[in-house]
Order: C-alpha cells, then sequence, then structure tokens
C-alpha cells in the first residue's frame, strides 16, 4: 500500500500559529476536565471519602483491567448550562476482565448523584452506543434520582433508560448494576431491570418508596435496611444477586461476572499491521488550522493516525475537495472521506457515493474526517445537478451499515454536516477537535443572509432600512453564533461524544473501532432509489 509523505514544515508562520492556537485550547479542554474530574468540589467529595465511599471514578478505575485504557465520553454534557459540566454521571468505554463495556457511574459528590435533563441525555446515549456496538453494560449506581425542580423535561423521557435496558437484555447484551447507594424510586429500576445485581452492604438502598414516603402513603414505620437494603434484598425479596460487603467486594463480584459472560467479538479483530505512522501525532497541533475558514490537507492527518502512514487514495484526481482511501488504524481496516478545500461538489459527491458503495461490498468501516462548509451554491452548480449529487451520497450514507466513525477536526457546516456522517446520521462515534466548529454556516456567512434578508425586507414594504439597527443585530447574531458554534458548547448539548486533543485521534480511533468490532461489521448490499 502507498506510503504517504509529509510536507509539514515545523518552522513557518503558519504551523506555528496554528500551534500556538491549538495549544490554548487544548489547555481550555484539559482545565474543564480537571472540573469535571472534581465532580461537587473538594467540600463534598472530602465528606464523601468521610462516609467510606470511593468517588465514581474512584471506582472505575478499580472496575477495569490494570493499564487498560479507559475511553470517556460526553465528559463536558451540561457545559455552559446551571447544571454541573459533567452532568452528574460518568460514561465511557472500559475493558474488564478482558471485555470491552460501557460503563455508566453516578456521581454521588454532585447533588447527591440526582439526574438532570443533560445527565439523562449522557445516559441515553451511552445505552444507544452500548446497542449498536452490541457492549455489555455495567452500571455503577448511586443516585438521588430525578432533579425534581427539573422533572418536566425529566419524567417522560426518563422511562427510555429501563426500556432500553430490557432491550439490551432482549437481544443477549448483558446488564450488571453494582449499587453502592441510593437507587430509589424510579431509579430501583435499574438493578430490577439489569440481569445482574450486586448490592453493598449497609450502603445500597433500592425501593420504590423511602421510608418518609411509605410513612405518608400507609402510615407503616420503617427503616433504610428493612425497606430496601443489601441483606434484606438478597435474603428476602431476590432483588440483589450477590451480597458485597463493601464497595471493592462489589467491584470484584462485578469483574467475576464479566468473566463469566461467556462473551465474545462478532466482528473479526485486527487484520493488518499496527505499526506506528511515521510521522508524529505531536505536529497534528500545528498542522489543524486556527482559524476555521483556512483549509488544511488531511492526508497530513491521515500520515499522523493511520498504521505506518498507509493509506492508497481512490479517485485521487477527481473530485478533488475530498479525499478517499484504504487504511488501516490499530490492525482495523477502513475506509477514510476526509475534506480538502470545505465544499463538495458534485464530483466529490459522486465519489463519496461510489467509496461508501465500495466499503458496504467489502465489509469496511468508515471513517469521516469532516472539515466541510457545505454543498456548493449557484446557479452553475444549482443546474448541473448539485441537489440530485448530494442526494446520492446523503442517501449512501444513510443507508451504509458499516460501522461509521466521524471526527471534526475543524468545521462542519451546512448539509456538508449531513452528507460527512454527522451525529443525526448515527455514526458508531462522533468526536470533536477542540477548535473545531459546527453550525448551519459560519457566523459570518449567516449574519450577511440575516441582514441582506432584513433590507429586501424593508425594501419590500417600502420603508427606509435602518443600517445602524441592522449593524448591530448583524454583530449580535455574529456574536451568538460564534457562541453557538463552540466545540464546548456543542459537546455540553452531547451533540457528540467528545472533545478530543487533536494528538489522541489515533487512540480514540482505535478504541472506538475495536468496541465496533463487539458487534457484526457488515455492510449492505441493497440500497435506496439514487436520483440520477
Amino acid at each position: 500500500m502507498p506510503i504517504l509523505t509529509s510536507d509539514v514544515d515545523t518552522a513557518s508562520a503558519a504551523y506555528l500559529h496554528n500551534r500556538e492556537v491549538q495549544s490554548a485550547a487544548v489547555a481550555a479542554l484539559n482545565e474543564q476536565l480537571e472540573i469535571v474530574a472534581a465532580g461537587g468540589g473538594e467540600r463534598y467529595v472530602k465528606r464523601h471519602h468521610d462516609r467510606g465511599r470511593l468517588l465514581a471514578r474512584e471506582r472505575i478505575e478499580l472496575l477495569v483491567d490494570r493499564d487498560a485504557p479507559f475511553m470517556e465520553l460526553s465528559a463536558l454534557a451540561a457545559w455552559g448550562t446551571e447544571f454541573n459540566v459533567g452532568a452528574a454521571i460518568v460514561t465511557g468505554v472500559g475493558v474488564i476482565s478482558g471485555t470491552e463495556c460501557m460503563i455508566i457511574a453516578h456521581d454521588p459528590t454532585v447533588r447527591g448523584g440526582t439526574m438532570n435533563p443533560y445527565t439523562l441525555r449522557k445516559n441515553l446515549r451511552a445505552l444507544d452506543i452500548a446497542t449498536v456496538n452490541r457492549l455489555p453494560v455495567v452500571y455503577l449506581v448511586e443516585s438521588g434520582g430525578a432533579d425534581l425542580p427539573t422533572q418536566s423535561d425529566l419524567f417522560v423521557d426518563a422511562g427510555r433508560i429501563f426500556q432500553k435496558l430490557t432491550a439490551l437484555s432482549s437481544i443477549g447484551i448483558p446488564t450488571i448494576s453494582l449499587v453502592f447507594g441510593n437507587s430509589t424510586a424510579g431509579g430501583a429500576y435499574v438493578p430490577g431491570m439489569c440481569d445482574y445485581a450486586v448490592l453493598v452492604d449497609k450502603a445500597a438502598k433500592v425501593f420504590l418508596g423511602g421510608p418518609p414516603l411509605v410513612k405518608m402513603a400507609t402510615g407503616e414505620e420503617s427503616d433504610d435496611e428493612s425497606l430496601g437494603g443489601a441483606d434484606m434484598h438478597t435474603r428476602v425479596s431476590g432483588l440483589g444477586d450477590y451480597f458485597a460487603i463493601d464497595e471493592v467486594d462489589a467491584i470484584r463480584i462485578g469483574r467475576d461476572i464479566v468473566a463469566h459472560l461467556n462473551f465474545r467479538k462478532l466482528g473479526p479483530g485486527p487484520t493488518q499491521p499496527a505499526d506506528d505512522p511515521l510521522f508524529d501525532a505531536e505536529e497534528l497541533l500545528g498542522i489543524a488550522s486556527g482559524d476555521s475558514r483556512v483549509p488544511f490537507d488531511p492526508r497530513e492527518v491521515i500520515a499522523r493516525v493511520v498504521d505506518g502512514s498507509r493509506f492508497s487514495e481512490y479517485k485521487p484526481r477527481w473530485g478533488t475537495s475530498l479525499a478517499t482511501g484504504w487504511a488501516s488504524v490499530h490492525g482495523f481496516p477502513v475506509g477514510i472521506l476526509a475534506n480538502t478545500r470545505g465544499v463538495l461538489f458534485s464530483e466529490e459527491s459522486k465519489k463519496a457515493t461510489e467509496f461508501i458503495l465500495l466499503a458496504n461490498q467489502t465489509d469496511i468501516p468508515l471513517i469521516f474526517l469532516q472539515n466541510v462548509t457545505g454543498f456548493m451554491v449557484g446557479a452553475e452548480y444549482e443546474q448541473g445537478g448539485i441537489i440530485k449529487d448530494g442526494a446520492k451520497m446523503i442517501n449512501a450514507v444513510t443507508n451504509s451499515t458499516v460501522p461509521h466513525i466521524t471526527v471534526n477536526m475543524g468545521g462542519s457546516f451546512g448539509a456538508g454536516n449531513y452528507g460527512m456522517s454527522g451525529r443525526a446520521y448515527d455514526p458508531r462515534f462522533v468526536f470533536t477537535w477542540v477548535n473545531a466548529k459546527l453550525a448551519v454556516m459560519g457566523a459570518a456567512q449567516l449574519a450577511g443572509v440575516m441582514s441582506i434578508v432584513g433590507k429586501a425586507a424593508a425594501e419590500s414594504a417600502g420603508r427606509e432600512f435602518d443600517v445602524e439597527a441592522d449593524a448591530k443585530r448583524t454583530a449580535e447574531i455574529e456574536a451568538q453564533i460564534e457562541r453557538e458554534s463552540h466545540p464546548f458548547f456543542i459537546s455540553g448539548k452531547t451533540y457528540d461524544d467528545g472533545v478530543i486533543d487533536p494528538r489522541d485521534t489515533r487512540s480514540v480511533l482505535g478504541m472506538a473501532l475495536s468496541a465496533a468490532h463487539s458487534n457484526v461489521v457488515s455492510g449492505r448490499r441493497g440500497f435506496g432509489v439514487f436520483r440520477m
């Protein structure tokens, strides 16, 4: 397979500028991740430890295999909202007793681990990932239930957690709950719906109604242990399958359960040499543009991500605004689609369509490296059939059944986001580089469109156009779109699965591909009608 070369000049002004901008963005990301890891803050962490309890991340660290990676997902959920960044829950893919699992852990230091609307979004996304990739689910439970002031945004959709848990079990994907503390009201159905339930002595509280509610409803006097303790549920009700003497014991039992699941991957293992790229991933900080309006050659990225920097490009002389080709990442064969100049023309759309069809014919997963401003507009391109050709590409993306993994490297705008397998098209995983943007269009373009529309409306109504008010409105709109296209804002809404340092791209793709191969990897042989 051909080996990529590199033309990066690490001493150039452009490289140094890009590196400065990207390094600052990475520092800002790390600052936010430190806030996430701090949970509810020093006071609540200390109180939790003083009670002899482990933190959510400490539980995860003991649960996963020694030195195994843990790919945390949606770490910035709820960023920019009234809720704690991270949304009071930790989710991610980790290896337990040799098996890749989806781990979902409540963070009891954040308002008792109560669920807010962003917690729900993050939880449901984790269960969706587990379902499509066929990953066993391990819940680390300690939650006070719903955040009652936001119940109107929670109650109806929260039932989907239990629906998804039972659906996972019905298709043979194991679900395990390790209950370290509160699992009350609706939360009691988490261990109730899981295939296995482990309860910690003198800590687990699993009941539909606690002592105060029981007193109010029936007049009965009771206590936590008789209503929902580990001893009662493992001896009397039968809800608990395993009795753990403490948290470490519960984690030991959880690892043992996974070890005896007899769970096997359905997809093929790595088949290619997994040698390191020839070029340093550190250089990605200087390759990624510091300005989303300035394109960069994605082949320089590919050369630092794929095995041995090998890349067999498909149709390199046609539709050159999109690079397509074959490679492997950590031994997994992949097809790559990467934007080179931002705009998708008809040729690029048809090229992408053909390439996606070929990947499906050969059961090869696809990686979409987005840096796209959209499909080309204008009379010439409309008359040339850009809508029909764009529809072909979107048809192929929609109906493709091989795993898709999407990375937004610089910008993802307009229908280009759809054509390059954006979140609405159900890629297995979506990640965003730390300085990338996502919106219907760029801030300046959107503000300018609104200004043109305003002028046209004034002319149509026969009234004078207020230039000063338009300038103020344009500035406000541009600032709004800049704010709303920021990667932290996008990730805060859980529109991706995480903001990542560009230098981590190879590792993240490798873990995502490995997770995707827990399920069958098979392409579609028949597609819908293509508009020719």
